[in-house]
Order: C-alpha cells, then structure tokens, then sequence
C-alpha cells in the first residue's frame, strides 16, 4: 500500500511538473456542458518513459513493463485531481475516469522493439512495443465502444443505480470483450444490462501491416557467406480514435503500440493496439562513390557530359555500354525523382518503352528496379490497385489490401509487357495514370451496411511498362496516310500511350552489330562471371549508382530563369504547333509538368541544385521525341534519339555530341522565337 501511495505522488508531481495537470483542466471544461451527461469521461495523457524513469523509477518500470497497472494508477490520480478540484462535478466513481496514456519514445532496447522472428509471440510480458513497417491493408472506419454503463437487475441491490458498474475499452480487446448480455453484479451476483443512453463510442479501423528486421537479418548469413534475403511478416493491429486517419496504405510507420491476446473462441490471436503512429523515413548515411566523384571532377567543362556517361554505361549487368542510352536515361530520371520517404512531393515519370525484344528490355529494367528505393514488380495475373477481402479479425467489415501500385508508393511499380494484360486492366491502368486517383466501391450489403461506400487512394509511383512494337495491333480502321514520325504502338492502344509521360522507342542503329555486342556481352557474363568486361573507366559498380540515386534524390532543385523560359516557351510553341496542325490539340497541361519534372530529374542527376537551360534541352528533347512518335513530326525538327545523337565511344564522341546538343539548343530557341512571340521577351538567345 505504501508503494502505490509513493506511485501516486510521482505520479502527481509528473502531472504538474509537465503540465498535464492544466491540459486535464483544460480538457475537463468541456463535459461541464449541462446538454452533456456521460458515463465515462476519456482523458489522453503524453508520457516520455524517459521523463517517467529519471523522476521515479519505479514508475517508469510500471509504465514500461505493466501499462495496465500504470493506467490504473494514473486514472485514481486524475480522478482525485478532479474531485478536488472540482473540475466536473457529474462525475461520481473512478470508474468513469478512462484514462490514456500515450507514449512519446520507447527505449531503444531490443526489449521494446517487435521481432517477429522469435515464435511463439506474446509468452513474454505485454509490455509496450515499437515497430517499424508498410501498412499493405486496411479497414474502413466503424464503431466501436469506449465505454458503456452497466445497472443490476435487482432493484434492491445499490448497484441497480448510480455508475458501479463501468466497463471500458482495454487495448487490443474485442467489441464482445467490452459489451455484452451475461455480466454479473459484484455484489449480489444478479444479471447486469446495460443503460443504452450512457454509452460512448469512438472510431475504429484495423490495419495490417508488414514488418522487416534488417537489423536481425543483416547479421545472420547462410552457409555460403551471403546475407540472407530481409524477410516480411505480417500482423494485425488496431487504430483507434484520433489515429484512425493517422495512416494510409503504401506509407512507412513507425508504430508504438501494447500487445494483447484477444479471444474468440475457439482461437486466441495476438494482437497490437496502435498506442501512437509517426511517419517513418529510413535514414540514408551514403556518399557519392569515389569513382562518381572523380568523373564529376573530369566532365565539370560540360553540363551534358556526366549525365550522358551514367547513363551510357548504367546496366552493364545486363546490357553492354552505348546500348539502348536514351532509355537507360529515362530510367535513371525516374529513379531519380522517387520519393519513398515524403511521396507527396514526388514528381511521377511514367515510362512506356517500344521494342522488338521485350526479354531483354525486362531484364534491364527488373535491374533498375533493384535500385529505386521501393520498387515492385507486378504480375500480369495480380491485382494492381486494391481489393477487398473479409476482415478476419473484427467485426466482419471490409478489408482493403494494397495492390502493386499503392505498395509501391514513393517508388516504381513495373508492369512489364502490356500485352500480358487483360483489357480491363490496361482500362483502369489508363484511368489512374490520368487521374492519379483509384477508387474503391464497398458494396454494403456484403459488409453489413446500409449503403455503398466508395474510398479513393492516390497512386504515388511511377509506372515502368514496355510493348513489343511488332506485335497486331489493336487498331480496326488504318488511315489513308501515316503522320511522318509516329510508329505503331502494337497491341497498346493509343489511349493508353498517350497517358504513359514518356514513350521511348529503343532501337538501335547498328543492327546487327547491336544484336553482336548484345550476344557477346551475354556470353561473356556466362562463361567469366563476375570478372570486368569493360575497361575501368567503364566500370561503375551497381552499388556506386546506388549511393548516386539515393543521394541525388534528396537534392533541392529551384529554376533558374533561363531553364523556367525555354520550357514555358516550348510548350506555348509546341501546343500552338500542334492544335494548328489540323490533328488536335496533342499537348496536354500535364506535358509542362512533365518537362519540368524531365528538367529537374537531369538537375539531379548532375549533382546540380539549380536547373539549368542546358537541363530543359534534354528534357525538351525527350518530350519532343515521345510526342512525335504519338503524334508525328512538328517544326521542331530534331533526330530520333536526340538525346544520343552519337556513339559514346571516347573524349572526341562526347565532344561530338556537345556540339551537336549546342545546335539542338538554338533549333529550340529558334522555334520559341517562331511560334511562341510572347516568350521571346523572357528569353534571351546566345549569339
């Protein structure tokens, strides 16, 4: 008795000392409305264990290792703050005190840390936990019970009145554990039933979320030496109350939450109670490699010349360097724009690539996808948004699982040949990269509501596709002509092309000596693995573009004025072009943001924070070179493969194409100058 009472005066100076005891003030203001007559009065308190442990740590070992002990003892003080102070004078018992105790910090020890690698779960103690992980699936919001009011069924027992009998909601129980028709009187024993006017509800949704322990993982090796693979497992928990809107699918947690074993007979599960939710950001400590860094040095007399040997010599795994450079180009500016740790600020570059051999562009881009900071490959037969299933574990209502595209959130969802997919699928695939938006429909009836319900997500990943160029077309009728420039996107149909920001046709000019150095590349790797093929100047390594894409992900990009005007101007030029062309209108309001995505990606991509006129050329070029093979040529009058005009085979090939860039730039101005009067006054061109 006399160590609860010591507990309860820490307790106390806790509360005044950081100013819970006014914010309790404060929250107890409201419930003296004379329209509001409650049963259970809920109060949220913050704790920090730290705080707790170096004013008494006796209480901080309750709070950490016995919460429900901790709550009890904070809910008596609270509820003697109150009474004494008069705060609401409705209030009668203890047991409407509901108090919740929200946790800051946990020690970062592996005593309060999650690790689903130890089975069985839950035979330790429900103490306090922290995990870190990617909510794949969710509930809709619904009701649950915070507290409710119990009266005897015996009139003459003392409890048949008043507010003895109060039952609230424990972390991690079930409705039923709460609620329900065979409670008894702790005093005489008779049925109790519940007065239906003093119950209080809050909202509720379940989430599930998938956890991985690099840090376990990393450590443990198999029997060659290799690290093993980061394993994921999945775990149901709750989220209750103000966090109900606190977490969305596809988006990284850091979750601090009490455990519990819930029953439903004949099963018991065990589960987690969000306690508080942050948004988790993996922490990056990488620097550029050194063999970047000395290129930086030796390519700082062009701003074209980096840019163009990475992305020359980038998949060397897979394909030899000087091989397909303008899609590799466009890989690495969409890497470079991925932003799993803040996906409201990603710039989407979606990206449809025409070929004639689709197995080895798949390779190349299955190898890119390794180096997003979340990347995910989506089968032709799985579900690319969401679908719905039966929630197992509460009460019946729709559970939402994240598809390929939510999972991908913040990185790159790669669809492979799109002429694996079905119909429908390509139809809604065109809809969300349009919208940016997917929608689900909840039919009520089968979740046990009265009425439809549609949720909508957004889709924050850039989409990586390619299409066999050879393969029938979709197309019933054939024009009389065909518009200089364009191609036939085989099976895509011209929709869904036209909603892809980048479309890039791979082809290559040596013909068969491309298909030579593709064969022998391939060779080489199978009969001397693991060796160079090319020489060191040639060989970055994969974790080299690694440390580059991630750290070129976090530069801060602004405009400079020069790069602001070209892209306003081509795109006033090209639109104007274009919609006089007889065709249409061919350029959307989405294209400027495309540009200046194109721009600030190449910004990046030279390790520049300010985008420079040279970076809109390239992405004037790339844009334009996808819009011709949509649409056809326009004035602007540049090669196929603009961006790499030229083989980079030495110092003389990248001169080449720097001077080559250089004529592409005045073509550019002069077709502003031409088509676009109002952007000449902003622009100022090089003599």
């Amino acid at each position: 008795m006399e160590n609860v009472l010591l507990l309860k005066e820490s307790i106390l100076s806790f509360l005044d000392r950081s100013g819970a005891l006014l914010q309790l003030a404060e929250d107890c203001k409201p419930f003296n409305d004379i329209q509001r007559n409650e049963a259970v009065y809920r109060f949220c308190i913050r704790v920090n264990p730290s705080d707790l442990i170096e004013l008494d740590p006796r209480l901080g070992d309750c709070v950490l290792n016995d919460p429900l002990k901790a709550t009890a003892l904070f809910q008596s003080v609270c509820f003697l703050s109150i009474k004494t102070l008069s705060l609401i004078e409705k209030i009668h018992t203890e047991s409407q005190v509901n108090v919740i105790l929200k946790f800051t910090h946990l020690p970062p020890f592996p005593e309060y840390t999650l690790d689903l690698c130890e089975f069985p779960c839950g035979y330790g103690p429900m103490r306090p936990v922290a995990m870190e992980g990617l909510a794949i699936a969710m509930t809709r919001v619904s009701k649950y019970t915070q507290g409710a009011r119990f009266l005897c069924s015996e009139e003459d027992c003392p409890c048949s009145t008043g507010f003895h009998h109060i039952r609230v909601h424990a972390p991690g129980a079930t409705e039923s554990a709460t609620v329900r028709s065979d409670f008894s009187c702790l005093l005489c024993s008779s049925h109790l039933k519940e007065d239906i006017k003093f119950r209080v509800l809050g909202g509720e949704n379940g989430c599930v979320g998938a956890l991985h322990v690099p840090q376990i993982i990393r450590k443990k090796q198999d029997r060659t030496g290799q690290p093993l693979r980061v394993l994921w497992f999945c775990f149901p928990h709750n989220i209750v109350d103000e966090l109900c809107n606190s977490m969305r699918i596809g988006r990284l947690y850091r979750v601090l939450g009490i455990p519990a074993h819930v029953h439903q007979w004949p099963n018991v599960t065990w589960s987690v109670e969000a306690n508080s939710v942050q948004p988790w950001e993996p922490e990056y400590t990488g620097t550029i490699s050194s063999n970047f860094q000395a290129l930086l040095t030796a390519t700082a007399c062009s701003p074209w010349r980096f840019s163009a040997i990475v992305a020359n010599t980038f998949g060397s795994p897979v394909v030899p360097p000087g091989l397909y450079s303008t899609l590799k180009l466009g890989l690495l500016l969409s890497l470079v724009q991925g932003r799993e740790d803040n996906p409201d600020s990603l710039h989407c570059l979606d990206l449809l690539a025409l070929t004639t051999d689709t197995l080895i562009l798949e390779r190349l881009m299955t190898y890119s996808l390794g180096l997003a900071g979340r990347g995910v490959r989506h089968p032709a037969t799985g579900e690319m948004f969401a679908s719905l299933s039966r929630d197992e574990h509460g009460a019946g209502t729709a559970n939402i699982h994240a598809g390929s595209a939510l999972l991908a959130t913040g990185g790159v969802c790669m669809l492979g040949d799109l002429g694996h997919h079905r119909k429908d699928k390509m139809d809604a695939l065109q809809s969300a990269l349009e919208s940016r938006t997917v929608s689900v429909i909840i039919p009520g009836k089968k979740y046990g509501e009265d009425a439809d319900q549609q949720i909508s997500f957004p889709v924050q990943c850039s989409f990586w596709a390619l299409a066999d160029s050879t393969a029938p077309s979709n197309k019933t009728t054939r024009t009389d002509s065909t518009v200089l420039g364009t191609v036939d996107m085989g099976s895509v149909p011209a929709q869904l092309a036209e909603a892809f920001g980048l479309v890039i046709l791979c082809r290559e000019a040596g013909g068969k000596q491309a298909l030579l150095a593709q064969t022998v590349h391939t060779l080489r790797q199978a009969v001397q693995p693991g060796e160079p093929l090319y020489p060191s100047c040639m060989q970055f390594t994969t974790q080299d573009y690694k440390e580059l894409l991630a750290h070129t992900q976090r530069i801060q990009t602004e405009l400079s004025p020069g790069a602001e005007m070209m892209i306003h101007g081509y795109y006033m030029a090209s639109r104007r072009v274009r919609s006089d062309s007889g065709h249409g209108a061919k350029v959307s309001v989405a294209s400027i943001k495309l540009l200046i995505s194109l721009a600030e990606a190449h910004s990046k991509l030279c390790l520049r924070s300010t985008v420079l006129e040279e970076d809109a050329v390239i992405a004037v070029l790339l844009c334009e070179n996808s819009i011709t093979l949509r649409h056809g040529a326009s004035a602007l009058v540049i090669p196929p493969d603009a961006a790499f005009p030229c083989d980079l085979c030495d110092l003389e090939a990248l001169h080449r194409r720097d001077l080559i860039l250089e004529q592409l730039q005045q073509s550019i101005l002069h077709f502003v100058y031409a088509y676009a009067p109002g952007a000449t006054s902003y622009i100022t061109e090089e003599e």
